[in-house]
């Protein structure tokens, strides 16, 4: 058993409170809600139960906001948990939520590695694309997936290189530091050199 130690109006929303247990942020929930089941301060209570009322009479409420996290772009699962956690929804309403937008196939989390991929591809390599999809929370087969289906980075990289050599002297010291830039964006060590191959054979014709 648990303790709550405090519940208090939320600054945003005077409607919704914040409830502490044993002394410590625990979860959003109605006001409405609250008052229903006559929580207080002192009242000793399990999370299940906790979790329990506020799945009942926040589980829509949590799909509205989470709809709406994702109308401007495409989210993974891992950004709308986080997005929830922080509105002070907990792990059953989170998990109702994303089960819910899967059926309606508004999270895929291969799907928004692959679009990630085709955007940024466009200026950086695949070794940083990946390093960002795993932060973002997608799976490593997703990954894999994504990355064997990306077109050679050779292209990309010579962009990026003539943007980043762009008003610089060519020269050895700048050359090398072009190669550290490129390594910097993502891309192979093999990919890096044939577009430094390929700037020198462009400035012999």
């Amino acid at each position: 058993m648990a303790e709550i130690t405090a519940i208090t109006p939320q600054k945003k929303d005077k409607m919704r409170c914040n409830i502490e247990v044993d002394g410590r942020f625990y979860c959003g929930m109605k006001l409405e809600t609250v008052m229903q089941n006559r929580l207080k301060a002192g009242m000793t209570v399990t999370p299940e139960l906790l979790s329990a009322m506020q799945l009942e009479s926040e589980k829509q409420t949590a799909l509205d906001k989470a709809l709406t996290h994702i109308s401007a772009s495409m989210k993974t699962e891992r950004e709308v948990r986080d997005y929830l956690k922080k509105k002070g929804y907990l792990e059953d309403v989170c998990n109702y939520v994303l089960e819910k937008m899967r059926d309606y196939g508004l999270v895929d989390d291969l799907q928004y590695a692959q679009r990630y991929a085709e955007s940024a591809g466009k200026k950086k390599g695949a070794r940083l694309i990946a390093v960002e999809l795993k932060r973002k929370g997608v799976s490593d087969e997703s990954i894999e997936e994504t990355i064997s289906q990306m077109e050679d980075g050779t292209e990309s990289a010579k962009r990026v290189l003539q943007k980043y050599l762009r008003g610089k002297e060519i020269n050895r010291d700048t050359l090398r530091k072009a190669y550290g830039h490129l390594l910097s964006k993502g891309f192979d060590y093999d990919t890096a050199s044939a577009a430094l191959r390929a700037l020198g054979e462009e400035d012999e014709d």
